[in-house]
């Protein structure tokens, strides 16, 4: 046997021995468990509304909690809604000896991002998106929603885009009128509606005229309707 030939041999049974070749990587498994109905606290805290949720696992082991419906980014990569359950105990509910009894409140939560392949999760920014008030709408790796400013007194109309830490569109919606007091969930506007060839998003909220973007990569310009009777007549 030649030199070259007693060294390929050697090489395959240094293989075969344990540990010695790497493994190859071990393919995750992204599955949802059976919805489950739940109650979640209004923005007062004093009417409690139907929520429902599912487990989210990663290799049967359960990772977060979810609700709605998935958003397909690409072949790999979705977005899902968190849920989550926060202990709303009082600390005077646990004076009377009974330390650590939690008082359990589902919430919703934020956007995450899941990698199929690697079986990552990771929390989205999505700058001035309000947990109670905000709905998303996706397109592609878009983001289209009202935010609220931190005193509650400014309504944005908002482009996030997944690989972006600034959002591509932040702009202050005049005329719209809001009240936080007593509003129901996903009411900062009407979710916003898009459409593709050009992509564009339009936000109309109460109060306020109907306005809409043209987004080109990250840049985003107004279409007036100066421009959208120009479309037309084409």
């Amino acid at each position: 046997m030649s030199r070259k030939s007693l060294i390929f041999v050697a090489l395959a049974l240094a293989c075969f021995a344990p540990r010695q070749c790497p493994a190859a990587p071990k393919p995750h498994v992204i599955s949802f468990g059976k919805w489950i109905s739940a109650k979640w606290p209004n923005a007062n805290g004093r009417k409690l509304l139907d929520l429902r949720v599912r487990a989210l696992f990663v290799d049967t082991r359960l990772k977060e909690y979810t609700t709605g419906i998935p958003h397909e980014l690409t072949d790999r990569m979705f977005v899902v809604r968190r849920a989550f359950r926060m202990n709303d105990a009082l600390p005077t509910e646990n004076a009377s000896g009974n330390f650590n009894v939690p008082h359990w409140q589902w919430q919703r939560g934020g956007w995450l991002l899941v990698d199929r392949i690697t079986g990552h999760i990771s929390p989205i920014n999505l700058p001035e998106f309000d947990a109670f008030y905000s709905a998303a709408s996706w397109y592609r790796d878009y983001a289209a929603y009202c935010g609220l400013s931190d005193d509650g007194k400014k309504l944005y109309a908002i482009v996030a885009q997944v690989s972006r830490r600034k959002p591509v569109l932040k702009k202050l919606l005049l005329g719209a009128s809001y009240e936080i007091k007593d509003a129901a969930a996903d009411s900062a506007c009407p979710i916003p509606a898009w459409q593709r060839n050009p992509s564009r998003v339009s936000f109309e909220p109460a109060g306020g005229p109907k306005q809409t973007f043209a987004i080109r990569g990250h840049t985003v310009d107004l279409v007036t309707e100066e421009d959208e009777d120009e479309e037309a007549s084409k």
